[in-house]
């Protein structure tokens, strides 16, 4: 017979370890549905340039020729075919195959893809962006359709994952040796529920730390702690980006993330907060401007094009092209000025996926009447958060090129599968007679779980909402379900 002492510790040892699996069954029973809908929204988006070419091969798909013409041509002829829309941004094509998109907002407030064609000017057709595959998915990724109650779903789900993963990590990790018998193994021949319990487990435990990274990541473009709490202090201050020029004084001063259109996040994570600069209303001194050469090139001021009801000139679209070259930009997008005071901003981010590699982030904010650089902003600026957002952002967005979005896609699939094991493993064990969710049994507790419940408290303070939604579970238990699930004898 073991001495006292020893049953009293295999008693706690059962209780903790009980305990943690009740966490984790409450914890999947709210996250299962979302990772569901979070991995398959996420399958389609990553490959939305596959399926949006695919769907639009007929106005998107060029024949390849020795000589484009200029972008303001391109810009006019936009403008004819589209007389009372206004121009918006002008996104340069990946590939010599494919048409260059214009963004253009019409008269019903649509926001329409104009393709291009650059060598002929030719206008192909239009793509309405908020009809996009990739715009259905990124909203139900993000939104549910159901706008910020919504994202509040999303926020909390990604908050209980990360209580999932580090609960499921505890359960998974050998204790003894029977555990140990089905770590990082598949036993067929014990039953069908100790074969799903070890793919279950062993999957889930090999991919806890991806799939954390990605609850992490997703949880910057939350609402309320991506953008109230981490974003808010990981946002550039407007003195620090372009020190004493003015920044937008319009009724609602402009944001970056008011240059994004509809739910598409266009603008580094960490700009969206800062408000744009603006243009000078007449033109400055010329020995003041940069790259005053290039700009004098030319004595004929191009016509300002971005809005249909304001006749002003400004250095143009062509000028703006320059300019990016000259510093160095290689695939970017430009998003043309909405008013009098607005600025040509030229960007090229992970973000958007532009670029592959968040470390060569930039953006560019441009006086539209004598070209100065009112802000350039690159990945050395950014706060080291904010470098880690852009690249957990990055990785999570799968733009890092091929193998990215192949591994990403391995891991959407397997989250799957985690999450559709874990629901027939329960299904399996819930009594059939019994009309309730079956948690898993309770043992009589043996005092506090210290390490347990710092690591509850330490996520309910850092991740608010999921905080709350602790407190709601486990106050139900104690109120409710704990009388579904009959205590086990703790010997």
């Amino acid at each position: 017979m073991s001495p006292p002492s020893i049953q009293i510790n295999k008693r706690k040892q059962k209780s903790i370890y009980h305990l943690a699996w009740r966490w984790h069954f409450y914890a999947g029973l709210y996250v299962v549905p979302f990772l569901l809908i979070l991995s398959v929204t996420g399958l389609v988006m990553l490959f939305d340039d596959e399926i949006e070419t695919a769907r639009y091969s007929s106005i998107l798909e060029i024949q390849n020729q020795s000589t484009q013409t200029d972008i303001r041509t391109q810009v006019l002829a936009v403008q004819n075919a589209f007389p009372t829309a206004v121009v918006t941004q002008f996104i340069a094509t990946k590939a010599q195959s494919i048409a260059n998109r214009f963004s253009i907002q019409t008269q019903e407030n649509k926001q329409l893809f104009v393709t291009v064609d650059p060598y002929t000017a030719e206008v192909l057709g239009t793509i309405d962006r908020s009809n996009s595959i990739y715009n259905t998915a990124n909203k139900i990724h993000s939104t549910l359709l159901i706008g910020n109650l919504g994202d509040y779903l999303i926020e909390i789900s990604a908050s209980l994952g990360i209580l999932m993963i580090i609960s499921g990590i505890y359960l998974w990790l050998p204790r003894d040796a029977v555990s140990k018998m089905g770590f990082l193994k598949v036993r067929t021949k014990f039953g069908r529920r100790v074969m799903l319990r070890d793919l279950h487990s062993n999957t889930a435990g090999v991919f806890s730390v991806i799939l954390l990274l990605f609850f992490i990541s997703g949880l910057s473009w939350t609402g309320l702690w991506g953008a109230k709490i981490v974003q808010a202090w990981n946002s550039f201050p407007s003195h620090y980006v372009w020190g004493e020029k003015p920044a937008s004084s319009t009724r609602q001063s402009l944001t970056h993330a008011d240059l994004n259109h509809a739910s598409e996040e266009e603008m580094p994570w960490n700009l969206e907060l800062t408000p744009v600069p603006e243009s000078s209303q007449k033109p400055h001194d010329h020995s003041k401007m940069l790259h005053n050469e290039m700009l004098q090139k030319s004595s004929q001021a191009e016509p300002f094009l971005a809005s249909a009801d304001i006749n002003m000139n400004n250095i143009g679209i062509n000028k703006v092209i320059e300019l990016a070259s000259s510093l160095g930009f290689k695939q970017y997008r430009i998003f043309f000025p909405k008013t009098e005071t607005g600025v040509f901003t030229i960007t090229a981010n992970s973000m958007a996926g532009d670029i592959i590699d968040p470390s060569n982030d930039r953006t560019v904010h441009v006086d539209q009447y004598s070209g100065e650089v009112l802000m350039d902003v690159t990945w050395d600026q950014y706060s080291n958060l904010a470098k880690l957002v852009a690249l957990g952002v990055t990785l999570h967005q799968g733009d890092m090129g091929v193998i990215n979005k192949t591994v990403n896609a391995m891991f959407c699939m397997s989250f799957i599968l985690i999450s559709v094991l874990g629901t027939i493993m329960w299904w399996i064990r819930r009594p059939r007679d019994q009309n309730s969710l079956s948690p898993p049994p309770r043992f009589q507790s043996d005092g506090v779980w210290i390490t347990g419940l710092t690591a509850l408290v330490a996520l309910s303070i850092l991740f608010p909402l999921g905080g709350i939604a602790i407190i709601v579970i486990f106050t139900l238990e104690y109120l409710a379900l704990s009388k579904l699930a009959k205590p086990l004898n703790s010997a």
